[in-house]
């Protein structure tokens, strides 16, 4: 890049930036770019910002990680891309054999991001109920607050109305049920208790509903677009239950969660259950590449293993299982094995915790939460234009943050120092020092 004035400007004129008001551009300009460098994002004009939320989350061992980049140059010197469909290659085929061994699931189907991994979860679940001669079954429950994607398929089972409202006609009808979010526990009842008042519900509705219910979607223990939501693992437990109990897949949607952002490799391990259907992607390339992937227990795979076309899983998308994706996954997950990052996490998260521990006692500060390698807070009197002037207020001091709403969270990548935390944390007190009245 040549200069920053010179980037925002062709920025507006060429590019449709995402989840954005284009207009609100002439205010907020874009941060142009130039590379990245650990945890740090440079801009054109050299000037430094902490990526503290991971580029949307995705993120894990830094920009520019030498070992994910020697792995992708590897493999660009071999194939760079292959249909799927009727071919296969070393590196989709070793990553599918890892990540069943790591989940206990098989058969991975891969995708480019997360809605699309949500759309094959949700269609594997209709047309297996098909397959096994129950196609009544083809409703969906969700969790309020949740999200799982904007394409209309996933949109139909997320419950945030500033993406779903306007598309409303196109979409497909799917059931809510209360959130297990620990904020809206009663004064003075513990987050499990809360977790099982809500599980009621959701029991309830399945013992009505089976019959006509595929599948219960949701975000283990941390739901993303609601503000980093936080659940008690036990509300889990009890939904697998309830799924057992009256013939309901049950997907977890681990895309934001997943690849140790919850404290365990993936968040439905610490409620000691494994789900029907998994769907990965944001961290799966630690940031580099689109690719996500759903997997299946054998049994659901089983159902489509037919000679006729018809009952076979006909979906499919251009770079399904791209090589070069494939092998920065493998990369990511020679890291988790050869670094020990789950302890490494703990470690730092422990001391991040005692780094924010003004910011948790802060008087503007509600319900401080933490799971695993994601924090948040909410703020209290935040007015229509907290997100972008908190936003605003970070960057110029070299932090880049997105607040959700009211809501201002953290979820580095795992190779943030000691250094880099304390200056996440005491930018975050001095901007909660100078918020107005």
């Amino acid at each position: 890049m040549d200069n920053s004035s010179d980037w925002l400007a062709r920025t507006r004129a060429a590019v449709w930036h995402p989840c954005t008001q284009m207009k609100q551009l002439e205010t907020l300009p874009p941060l142009p770019v130039a590379r990245g460098e650990g945890a740090w994002l440079i801009d054109a004009d050299g000037r430094r910002y902490l990526d503290a939320i991971s580029s949307w989350w995705v993120n894990l061992f830094g920009h520019a990680n030498p070992r994910i980049n020697a792995a992708i140059v590897d493999q660009l010197g071999r194939i760079e891309h292959v249909m799927l469909a009727g071919c296969t290659h070393a590196p989709v085929v070793e990553l599918s054999e890892r990540l069943a061994a790591l989940t206990g699931l098989g058969h991975a189907f891969y995708a480019s991001d997360g809605a699309s991994a949500t759309e094959i979860a949700l269609k594997m679940s209709f047309h297996y109920w098909r397959n096994v001669g129950r196609p009544g079954k083809t409703g969906f429950v969700s969790v309020k607050h949740g999200y799982h994607g904007e394409t209309l398929g996933a949109l139909s089972v997320t419950d945030v109305a500033l993406f779903k409202d306007v598309y409303a006609p196109l979409l497909r009808h799917s059931h809510q049920v209360t959130s297990p979010d620990w904020r809206l526990a009663a004064p003075g009842e513990s987050a499990e208790a809360y977790a099982l008042r809500a599980a009621a519900e959701l029991e309830a509705y399945l013992a009505a509903h089976a019959d006509t219910t595929a599948a219960l979607i949701v975000e283990p223990l941390v739901q993303g677009a609601a503000g980093m939501a936080m659940h008690h693992p036990a509300w889990l437990a009890r939904a697998r239950a309830a799924c057992d109990r009256h013939g309901v897949h049950l997907i977890a949607d681990e895309i934001a969660v997943g690849f140790g952002r919850a404290g365990t490799f993936l968040a439905h391990e610490q409620a000691g259950i494994r789900p029907d259907f998994l769907c990965l992607s944001k961290g799966i390339t630690g940031g580099y590449l689109p690719l996500s992937c759903v997997l299946t227990r054998d049994e659901i795979h089983a159902a489509f293993y037919d000679d006729h076309s018809a009952r076979g899983f006909l979906h499919s998308h251009s770079y399904t299982g791209n090589p070069l994706a494939c092998r920065a996954a493998l990369a990511v997950l020679d890291i988790f094995r050869s670094d020990d990052v789950l302890a490494g996490n703990r470690a730092r998260a422990a001391r991040f915790n005692a780094l924010l521990a003004d910011v948790a006692r802060h008087p503007r500060v509600a319900h401080f939460r933490n799971t695993g390698m994601i924090w948040a807070f909410d703020v209290i009197g935040a007015g229509p234009g907290f997100s972008r002037d908190f936003h605003r207020a970070a960057l110029a001091r070299g932090v880049f943050l997105r607040p959700i709403g009211a809501s201002v969270y953290f979820m580095p990548p795992y190779v943030v120092g000691d250094a880099e935390l304390t200056l996440l944390a005491e930018t975050t007190l001095d901007l909660l020092d100078g918020l107005p009245d």
